[in-house]
């Protein structure tokens, strides 16, 4: 009698082979049968016209502190996600003295926009070397599956103190342990290492990362670490100021480790055709048999705004900012009296509030082209009709006037959304030529951070309603190729070869969907994180069922209680 089956659903393998219908059979921890009928079960769960899936395998994430306080990690948890990856641009907690406690926290806060006063409450610290920290996240109980990558920023802050968030040169022996201590993070489970490369990640005082400048000597040394220890990534964010320089130190990191390279990729509405140029190189560096790749989103990399939100196209003027600390309530009064809002509609962006704003996010300013209405359910491929310049014109206001008012309205709980990146044409066409390339694999879901201004945990999800289902501004995709492109190839691309398909001897990570219902709902600002940290939401409707090593952890939205999940240590 096997533990579990699923009957009678719509089977989605992960492989990209042509969907079938049949049974799903679980014993332990193992998928034992896929396909045909299965015997008795234990527990039978029906799922005719359900779609039956491997879990989601989310491999941008940056539940560096969260994982270590929080056992279910959620949003990420209600979309299906069952393995999550952490340590991502180049930010994260290990390794650590306890002098910089402090200064990593404000990194993060800074680069991810989680809450310093939640990292100052919610991390124990409990750790200092990299292994260490590995331990402490395998000690705990958990829902779901986490892996975790060395970061470069605390690395380099953990070797050189000062030096290194003042991001001066790294001396021989500087260069010299930070590979050495790269090398034991590899062998003791690290998927691999990250760094961070771009003006947009910054301190919350406006400082650029400790590793922004780093020289290619100090990343080559750490190449050739992970050419010693034969086993992870290298990935980064970059802003490519030089791309030909770039690419010829990856791809030297690259033929030194024998290792995959990756990078975050993304179009720029300055530079349209930049993305066109990278992956040139990339497909370049392919024919050569050099492994490098890159990474993308399958949605505009775009910020929530709101009266409760981190950023609004207000909060750059003086006249918020003075507000920005009041209770919502009082603060919402206070923006509906007459003289306040003639005050700040009177304001342009103050230069010292620009200065603490990563560079492309200044465009919430003025870019009342680019900002649209959310909606519910919430819409990321806007018409140009739906814009604030749009509705400002038509109902024939000033556009920052009628922002000011469209935001000011009912509870002040509206939002707009404004897409940072990957929306330089207007809609989604760039975001899919970047999907099917064949060199790319899906990320940037960012679960866990941007807590003030991006919810983006919800993509996996994303990638079934708009991709498969609902476009109407062009092409989509197929249901077997989304399923593939966030099961199967993100976990072979990390080494997870033990997940990411339904198939004998595969780990029992399952959901069943209930596609025609799939229903993302308009983000929600919570106060839940230690210290009363606040962090936007997304909630989803359609999963019937998300399984972890065999165990059901959420059924029709709410948790079961179950706690199957583990810390994954990488192998390969």
């Amino acid at each position: 009698m096997h533990d579990l089956v699923i009957r009678g659903g719509t089977i989605v393998d992960g492989t990209g082979q042509p969907a079938f219908t049949g049974d799903v059979a679980i014993d332990g921890d193992r998928i034992t049968q896929v396909g045909g009928k299965a015997g008795p079960a234990k527990r039978d769960v029906p799922a005719e016209g359900r779609l039956v899936t491997p879990g989601w395998v989310d491999v941008h994430t940056h539940y560096d502190g969260q994982a270590t306080w929080d056992p279910v990690l959620a949003p990420s948890v209600w979309h299906g996600a069952t393995t999550v990856l952490f340590g991502n641009c180049g930010v994260g907690f290990a390794p650590v003295r306890k002098r910089d406690h402090k200064a990593l926290i404000d990194l993060m806060e800074g680069v991810e926009d989680i809450p310093g006063i939640t990292l100052t409450e919610g991390l124990k610290w409990n750790w200092e070397s990299f292994p260490e920290y590995l331990d402490v996240l395998g000690s705990m109980p958990r829902t779901i599956d986490i892996g975790a990558q060395i970061a470069h920023h605390p690395l380099r802050v953990y070797v050189m103190g000062e030096r290194g968030l003042n991001r001066e040169a790294a001396k021989a022996e500087d260069m010299e342990e930070m590979a050495t201590l790269t090398e034991h993070a590899l062998r003791a489970g690290a998927f691999g290492f990250t760094t961070s490369r771009t003006d947009q990640h910054k301190t919350p005082t406006g400082d650029l990362v400790p590793g922004r400048y780093a020289e290619e000597k100090e990343l080559l040394a750490i190449g050739r670490a992970m050419g010693r220890a034969g086993r992870g990534t290298f990935g980064m964010l970059s802003d490519f100021e030089d791309e030909a320089a770039d690419f010829r130190w990856m791809r030297e990191l690259s033929t030194i480790s024998g290792r995959p390279v990756w990078f975050l990729l993304t179009d720029r509405n300055y530079d349209p055709q930049r993305w066109r140029r990278l992956m040139s190189n990339v497909n370049a560096a392919r024919a050569d048999g050099l492994p490098l790749s890159a990474q993308v989103a399958c949605r505009p990399v775009g910020l929530i705004l709101g009266l409760t939100t981190s950023l609004n196209p207000f909060a750059l003027r003086e006249g918020f900012h003075e507000l920005a600390a009041l209770p919502p309530k009082e603060q919402l009064a206070k923006l509906r009296e007459p003289a306040i809002r003639a005050k700040i509609l009177a304001e342009e962006a103050s230069e010292r509030l620009l200065h603490v704003v990563p560079p492309l996010s200044r465009q919430i300013a003025t870019r009342w082209d680019n900002m649209f209405a959310l909606g519910d359910p919430p819409d990321y491929e806007p018409p140009p009709e739906r814009s604030i310049a749009a509705l400002a014109a038509k109902a024939g206001q000033d556009p920052a006037a009628f922002c000011y008012d469209y935001l000011t309205a009912d509870d002040g709980g509206r939002m707009l959304y404004f897409p940072v990146v990957n929306y330089v044409g207007g809609d989604l066409s760039v975001v899919r030529d970047m999907m099917v390339h064949p060199h790319t694999v899906n990320g940037l879901s960012d679960g866990g951070a941007h807590c003030g201004v991006i919810c983006d945990a919800s993509m996996p999800s994303f990638m079934l309603t708009h991709w498969v289902r609902d476009r109407a501004r062009g092409d989509r995709v197929s249901l077997e190729f989304a399923v593939k492109r966030q099961t199967s190839e993100t976990a072979d691309f990390f080494g997870m070869t033990d997940r990411g398909r339904l198939q004998v001897g595969k780990k029992a990570d399952v959901n069943v969907i209930d596609f025609d219902a799939l229903r993302l709902h308009h983000p929600e600002m919570i106060y839940d994180l230690p210290a009363g940290g606040r962090r936007l939401v997304q909630r989803v409707e359609g999963y019937d069922m998300t399984i972890v090593s065999g165990q059901p952890i959420m059924e029709r939205g709410q948790e079961t209680g179950a706690r199957p999940g583990q810390l994954v240590r990488a192998t390969r």
